[in-house]
């Protein structure tokens, strides 16, 4: 829905945003209803194309109107701030607006700001294919003085041969040794708990298209969000935020256990889930962090008492959804930035745990954990944290690495953490080598 004070609107359907005065040309935005597309990984034309998915609904964006090399997502939300305000937009579908319909950018940023080798992105495409609630819909982005963006041919999706794995700076048992370093520097310190991350490189024979590992993950993991951008590819089941309709939503995970199959087993394992003290202390420490961070921005909070399991193909995890009523004038981009890094993908104290990182992970981790997802002109917009992911390399698409991370408390048990790091590899290996 149209927020109050956002746009001009007339009876013939367009909405104009005030002239931001920044001398670049006005983009004209038009949305109109279609047929259903199909399967959506199906409607990307190339391997650029952009993608969010879940439970087969969603955008997959083709083509660049405008694209911002960000430093982080406050200096992206002032770029989408100006450049919104040279939008005219025009939409003939019916009913009630659909969110991710309209005037819409996509974005990935880096987990820690001070990186100089990665770099943060909010991309604007030429032209949108989505649905949501039964509804499709087509959208063109285009300067006012461009013709229209014809829909592409799809190009064929190639397999990537033979894939091989190897370890990244740091082999398994090596990383091990510096779990148990780091637990014993949280027992003597006043860290509470650190989220360590480790990589695997994939190389596979012929480049590698990540509309197949979208299209995988997203029936794989229908109740994840799937997404691409800009080369990162993975499939999240962690909400950072959501702002819709006036609402904040968060969904807060920390505590895995690996799961094997759906039988009296994995109810075993729910069940030690959620009454393990390890677990429980690292999804309190989660939960307080998102709290503390979206307090400034929202009102009339609702944080749950105890958490609940998520079950996914591959491991449990505990989950707390966390709402509220968002400040209208903080957009979902201003949310994500408040909340990033949460606990769950840095750690407790904040400032403490990332210097912590930087000292013993030896590991890049560009855009892994950091927000990805999409904003659109009201400032609503969805951004998940960038979880189950690999990076495909930008001067060799036959390789991406992929990566994995586990919260680190006093009681972590390094075998366990390993463990766990493999099980959170899993939908990647297999997107790429099923």
């Amino acid at each position: 829905m149209v927020g109050p004070g956002s746009f001009a609107a007339n009876l013939s359907g367009v909405r104009t945003l005030a002239d931001g005065g920044i001398g670049r040309p006005r983009l004209h935005v038009t949305t109109e209803e279609i047929a259903d597309p199909g399967p959506l990984p199906a409607a990307m034309p190339d391997a650029a194309t952009l993608a969010w998915i879940r439970r087969g609904e969603g955008m997959v964006g083709y083509g660049e109107a405008a694209r911002h090399k960000a430093t982080s997502p406050a200096d992206a939300e002032q770029w989408w701030r100006e450049i919104r305000d040279q939008v005219v937009i025009e939409s003939t579908l019916p009913g009630p607006d659909l969110p991710g319909t309209g005037f819409i950018a996509f974005g990935s940023f880096v987990f820690d700001p001070d990186n100089t080798t990665a770099d943060s992105v909010l991309i604007v495409p030429e032209l949108i294919i989505g649905r949501r609630a039964g509804r499709a819909w087509r959208t063109t982005i285009r300067p006012s003085d461009a013709p229209p963006t014809p829909l592409p041919a799809v190009d064929p999706v190639e397999a990537p041969g033979v894939v091989s794995f190897a370890d990244g700076k740091l082999s398994g048992p090596e990383w091990q040794r510096v779990v148990a370093e780091l637990v014993g520097r949280i027992t003597t310190t006043s860290l509470d708990k650190v989220v360590l991350a480790r990589e695997l490189v994939a190389i596979a024979d012929n480049p590698i298209d990540p509309r197949r590992l979208v299209g995988r993950l997203a029936t794989e993991y229908a109740t994840c969000w799937t997404y691409h951008v800009d080369g990162l590819v993975g499939a999240t089941p962690e909400m950072l935020v959501r702002r819709e309709a006036g609402l904040a939503t968060s969904r807060v995970l920390a505590g895995t256990i690996r799961r094997f199959s759906e039988t009296t087993q994995d109810l075993a394992l729910a069940a030690a889930l959620a009454q393990s003290s390890k677990d429980l202390e690292e999804h309190e420490y989660a939960v307080a962090s998102v709290a503390r961070a979206l307090a400034p921005h929202c009102s009339g909070m609702n944080v749950p008492d105890a958490p609940y399991v998520l079950e996914l193909p591959n491991v449990l995890h505990l989950a707390t959804d966390v709402t509220a009523v968002a400040d209208p004038r903080s957009s979902s981009l201003a949310l994500a930035a408040a909340l990033h890094p949460s606990a769950a993908v840095c750690g407790t104290p904040t400032d403490a745990a990332r210097a912590m990182i930087a000292e013993l992970e030896q590991l890049d981790r560009d855009r892994y954990a950091g927000p990805v997802g999409w904003i659109d002109a009201d400032g609503d917009g969805e951004w998940a944290i960038a979880l189950r992911c690999g990076r495909i390399d930008p001067d060799d698409p036959r390789q991406i690495r992929l990566f994995a991370g586990c919260g680190i408390v006093g009681g972590s048990d390094p075998e366990a953490e390993l463990a766990e790091s493999v099980a959170k590899l899993v939908p990647m290996r297999d997107a790429l080598a099923g």
